[in-house]
């Protein structure tokens, strides 16, 4: 086996980025500490064609150093928005009929393995703070809850790491 160049992968433009088809699908950030946390959810965010991240709370926002340094460019690919406060983030959305889920361990949480997105919808996901979670009153205004489903000790993620592995599960089941 050889490994690609980056030639050989055929990796398009930020330009060619921004006038693709994405899923439909857009993320909201609040109130993450690790900048380094939010440069892992834009680069994910590129691979897997995310229409848009919002910033909110405490999340800090591009152009920032430590941002960029696990980003690797995908701040400037993926469409992004701060607002102080993330129910105004759903609030908005709600009016243009997107599904809100946020990523939280709840009672009656909906399994990720057991969710089928649909193509002709629109989601917003919610990731919160990496110590508390997401907080209860987006929990309160959530269509629903998805939980990864999680077998060991911890029952914990990273954000990133979470938000990887959504990411992933919505972009398989949309695109397939």
């Amino acid at each position: 086996m050889k490994k690609l160049s980056l030639e050989e992968l055929n990796r398009i433009s930020v330009d060619e980025f921004k006038k693709i088809k994405k899923i439909p699908l857009t993320i909201i950030l609040d109130d993450i500490r690790s900048l380094n946390n939010i440069g892992s959810v834009f680069r994910t965010a590129d691979a897997f064609l995310v229409e848009k991240i919002y910033l909110c709370g405490i999340t800090a926002t591009p152009p920032n150093k430590d941002i960029h340094k696990t980003a690797l460019g995908a701040t400037e690919s993926v469409e992004w928005e701060y607002f102080s406060n993330a129910l105004d983030v759903v609030n908005q959305l709600k009016l243009e009929n997107y599904t809100i889920i946020s990523i939280e361990q709840v009672v009656n949480s909906v399994k990720l393995n057991n969710f089928m997105p649909s193509i002709d919808k629109k989601y917003a996901i919610i990731f919160g703070n990496e110590v508390k979670g997401v907080n209860q009153k987006l929990v309160d205004n959530s269509h629903f809850c998805l939980e990864i489903p999680q077998h060991g000790t911890k029952h914990s993620l990273n954000i990133s790491v979470a938000a990887g592995v959504v990411l992933w599960d919505f972009f398989f089941k949309l695109t397939k």
